[in-house]
């Protein structure tokens, strides 16, 4: 079936100049997963900072030569600091914080027999700390401004154990991700704050290139998803936009799987 839209809709269907105003930050904004959400974001008006611990400048400008509002910042999410001063110049340049996205994350593909505690601890620090030391720092901001919108990243290796290999690091600091979710939802409800999840299956993008050109990986994924099929950069990005947009005004504390069925078998 085609879906019409109208000339003020984009691909998501959400009306352009939806977010006008609002000042939107996303985490791990080197990433293609980072980059399709600022797209999208920075399509229906707000202006979007990347925020990465690499220099994601490139992207960007990228999209500002598009003649979308965007800029970047460097922060390493898992250090406190770097995220307070992060935050602190944003306000000071922007006045606002509207729209969070906890997007930064890692892995660590080892069995958790072989897992160093050295490894254990930097995918916790990034994925887990980080998405709460950015969540506890925006939400001060957002109280003030009584709302916000935050959006985190989490995966469907945080709702279900098994998987196509070993990676307890990142199954436990995405499972901590869905539930921190839910308690910062509950928190910050009556301050008008929203907390969801996307929940992705796995996505092509330059992180996922390695592992997908592994012999027969690609094919095993595929084989386990019911729509037989990797996911798109853009598909996660417009859950993403759905859950920060005032379309989802009533929504807090879900987490929704982008994952073509798979934790529905």
């Amino acid at each position: 079936m085609k879906i019409l839209r109208t000339a003020n809709e984009n691909a998501s269907g959400h009306s352009a100049g939806q977010l006008t105003g609002r000042l939107s930050v996303v985490t791990g904004g080197a990433g293609d997963l980072g980059l399709a959400t600022a797209a999208q974001l920075a399509a229906v008006g707000s202006h979007v900072i990347l925020a990465d611990k690499m220099d994601c400048a490139d992207h960007a400008n990228a999209l500002s030569a598009r003649g979308l509002q965007t800029s970047s910042m460097l922060m390493d999410v898992s250090d406190e600091s770097s995220v307070n001063a992060g935050f602190d110049d944003i306000l000071r340049t922007h006045g606002r914080v509207d729209i969070l996205v906890n997007n930064a994350g890692i892995g660590a593909r080892t069995p958790s027999d072989e897992l160093s505690i050295e490894d254990w601890n930097r995918v916790l620090a990034v994925n887990l700390t980080g998405t709460f030391l950015c969540s506890r720092t925006a939400a001060r901001y957002m109280r003030a401004q009584k709302q916000g919108a935050i959006v985190n990243i989490a995966s469907i290796m945080g709702m279900v154990g098994n998987a196509l290999y070993a990676n307890p690091a990142y199954h436990a600091s995405k499972g901590g991700i869905i539930n921190l979710t839910r308690a910062q939802a509950a928190e910050w409800a009556h301050v008008n704050i929203r907390v969801n999840a996307v929940a992705p299956t796995f996505v092509e993008t330059r992180l996922t290139e390695g592992l997908l050109s592994e012999a027969g990986m690609k094919e095993s994924i595929i084989a386990r998803t019911p729509m037989a099929r990797i996911a798109q950069p853009e598909e996660i990005a417009a859950t993403v936009l759905f859950l920060a947009s005032d379309s989802a005004s009533m929504i807090t504390g879900i987490v929704v799987p982008v994952d073509g069925g798979w934790t529905a078998t």
